[in-house]
C-alpha cells in the first residue's frame, strides 16, 4: 500500500491545485475496504446491504420483526411455546425475545399501569375474570394485557386491525401464556377467522369483553349469542364501537352493561388529541417521505382526532382546510385559523386528504375521480369505511403496491392517487404511537374492567355507561408525577363555594 499523507503534509502544499492532486492521488481507502469486507453478511436480523436498499418507511421494529418475513398465513402452521402452549396463532413464536424488549421499553413510558400493578396486584381485583379482547396488538396493549393478568385475569386476544399487529409482540405474549390470534397483514378472511378462533374455544368462555371497534361484540352476537348470558360487561374504546353499542341499546338488544371509554375525558382529551397530533406526521413520513411545507391539505372532521392532525400539519407549514358537518366543531376550526370548506370545492387542488370522522364514505369515488395526480389519501379514524374503497375495486382502475401499506390507484389516463394502509388507521398501520398517551387510555380501560367486574349486581343495567369522573381524575393523577407536577389543594371554603368536595370530582358527569 502507498504511503498516506498526513494532514501536515497536505497543508504544506503550495496551492489549492496541489492539495487536490495530493488528495486524489495519495489518500487510499484500502484499509477501510478491507475492514468493511470483513463484516458478516447478516448483521443482527438483516444484512447491511438490505439495510441500505430498504426505503425509509421501515422503523427498526418493523424491519426486524415484520418486513423480512414471508407473507404466507400461519393458520396451518403448528407452533408451541417453550412451555408447550399451542393455543395461539401468530406469525413466528421465535420472535419472542425481540417482542419482550419492545414491551419492556413501553413499560417505561406507561407509569400508571405500573403503579396499578403495585397498588392492586396483591388484592387481585380481577381474580376469576376471563377477559376476551380485540384491540391493536402493540407493545402498549401488551403492557395492558399483562397488567390485567397481574390483577388476576385470564386473557385471550385477537387483533382489531389487519395491519397494526406487531408480530414480535404477539410472540412475546404467546410465550407469556396469553392466547393470541393475530399477525400483521391478515386478509379479511384471516381477520374473522382469528376472532372466531378466539371466541370459539369450547374450554374457554369469557365473562368480560374489551373491544376496540365493536368487531368482537358483533361476532359474538352473530355466532355465539349464548356467551352474553355469562358476560358481566363490555368495555369499548372506539367511536365506531360506541355507535354500535348505542344502536343495540336503543333497539333493546344490548344484553349486558357496557362502559363507554371512548367518551371518557382521558380518552378524548389525551389519546384522541395528543396521540394523533404526534403520530399522523410519523405515519405520513414513513410511507411517502412527503414534505409538508406549503402542501394543501384537507382534514375531514374537527373532533379531537381532527384537531390533533390539524395542529401538527399547521406546525410544519402545511396549508390546512377542514370539512365538518357539526356547526360547533366548524366554528372551533374557524376560530383556530382553519378554512372550513366542502371537499368538492377544493379536491382538484389539494395534495393530501385525511379522514377523521368515524363515518362512512366521507371520501367517495366522485371526489377521487377529480383529485390531482399524486394526491395522498389516508384515514386517521378507526374503521376503513371513511374512504369508499369498494368504488376503487373496478376493472378500469389498476392497483400497484409500491411499499408496504402504500398503493398507487391508477386511472386509465395515467393519473394516480396514493392510498395508505388501504384506508385503515394510518398511525397504527404505518408507524407507531406514543406509549405515554396510550398509558392513559389503557389505565382507563383497566379501571373500567375492574369497575364492571366488581360492581354489585344491579348497579349497572343493560345499557351504555360513562366512566365516573372520579376515575378519570384518578387516571390523570397517576401520570402527573412523571412531570413532577404538584396539584393545588382546595380549601374547605373553596370547595363549599364551588359546591364540590375538595378532593373531587371536579367536573360533572356530563363533562367531556
Amino acid at each position: 500500500m502507498k504511503k498516506v499523507y498526513s494532514l501536515v503534509n497536505i497543508t504544506k502544499a503550495k496551492d489549492q491545485e496541489a492539495v487536490q492532486s495530493i488528495c486524489i492521488k495519495q489518500i487510499q481507502f484500502n484499509d477501510q475496504k478491507h475492514e468493511f469486507n470483513k463484516r458478516p453478511a447478516n448483521t443482527g436480523r438483516r444484512s447491511l446491504s438490505r439495510s441500505i436498499s430498504r426505503s425509509s418507511t421501515d422503523s427498526y421494529s418493523s424491519a426486524c420483526s415484520e418486513s423480512s418475513e414471508d407473507e404466507s398465513s400461519p393458520r396451518d402452521k403448528l407452533q408451541a411455546t417453550s412451555k408447550g402452549l399451542s393455543d395461539f396463532c401468530i406469525k413466528n413464536i421465535q420472535q419472542t425475545e425481540f417482542g419482550r424488549r419492545e414491551i419492556t421499553i413501553a413499560e417505561q413510558e406507561m407509569p400508571a399501569l405500573m403503579i396499578l400493578r403495585k397498588r392492586a396486584g396483591g388484592e387481585k381485583p380481577l381474580a376469576g375474570a376471563k377477559v376476551m379482547g380485540c384491540t391493536h396488538i402493540t407493545p402498549q396493549t401488551a403492557v395492558l394485557m399483562e397488567t390485567l393478568s397481574r390483577l388476576g385475569a385470564q386473557c385471550r386476544w385477537a387483533a382489531c386491525n389487519i395491519f397494526s399487529t406487531q408480530n414480535a409482540v404477539a410472540a412475546a405474549l404467546a410465550e407469556g401464556g396469553i392466547s393470541v390470534f393475530a399477525w400483521k397483514g391478515e386478509s379479511e378472511d384471516d381477520f374473522w377467522w382469528c376472532i372466531d378462533r378466539c371466541v370459539g374455544a369450547e374450554s374457554w368462555q369469557p365473562n368480560m369483553i374489551l373491544d376496540d371497534g365493536g368487531d368482537l361484540t358483533h361476532w359474538i352476537q352473530k355466532k355465539y349469542p349464548s356467551i352474553f348470558k355469562k358476560l358481566k360487561g363490555i368495555v369499548e374504546e372506539s367511536v365506531t364501537g360506541i355507535y354500535r353499542l348505542y344502536q343495540l341499546s336503543k333497539a333493546g338488544r344490548l344484553c349486558v352493561p357496557a362502559m363507554n371509554v371512548n367518551d371518557s375525558v382521558t380518552k378524548q382529551k389525551f389519546d384522541n388529541l395528543y396521540c394523533c397530533k404526534e403520530s399522523v406526521l410519523d405515519g405520513l413520513k414513513r410511507t411517502t417521505d412527503v414534505m409538508f411545507g406549503g402542501k394543501q391539505v384537507v382534514v375531514c372532521g374537527y373532533g379531537e382526532v381532527g384537531k390533533g392532525c390539524c395542529a401538527a400539519l399547521k406546525a410544519v407549514g402545511a396549508v390546512v382546510n377542514v370539512t365538518e358537518a357539526d356547526p360547533i366543531c366548524a366554528l372551533q376550526a374557524c376560530m383556530d385559523g382553519f378554512r372550513v370548506i366542502k371537499l368538492g370545492e377544493v379536491v382538484r387542488q389539494v395534495d393530501m386528504v385525511i379522514t377523521c370522522t368515524g363515518n362512512k364514505n366521507v371520501v367517495g369515488r366522485e371526489h377521487m375521480d377529480r383529485m390531482k395526480n399524486g394526491c395522498i389519501v389516508c384515514n386517521m379514524g378507526h374503521s376503513n369505511t371513511e374512504i369508499d374503497l369498494v368504488s376503487l375495486r373496478t376493472a378500469e382502475l389498476r392497483w400497484e403496491r409500491v411499499r408496504p401499506q402504500v398503493d398507487h390507484v391508477i386511472w386509465p389516463d395515467g393519473r394516480r392517487i396514493v392510498l395508505l394502509a388501504e384506508g385503515r388507521l394510518l398511525n397504527l398501520s404505518c408507524s407507531t404511537v406514543p406509549s405515554f398517551v396510550l398509558s392513559i387510555t389503557a389505565t382507563t380501560q383497566a379501571l373500567a374492567l375492574i369497575e364492571l367486574y366488581s360492581a354489585p349486581e344491579g348497579r349497572y343495567k343493560q345499557d351504555v355507561y360513562l366512566l365516573p369522573k372520579k376515575m378519570d381524575e384518578y387516571v390523570a393523577s397517576l401520570h402527573l408525577p412523571t412531570f413532577d407536577a404538584h396539584l393545588t389543594e382546595l380549601t374547605d371554603e373553596q370547595g363549599k363555594y364551588l359546591g364540590i368536595s375538595k378532593h373531587g370530582p371536579y367536573k360533572p358527569n356530563y363533562y367531556r
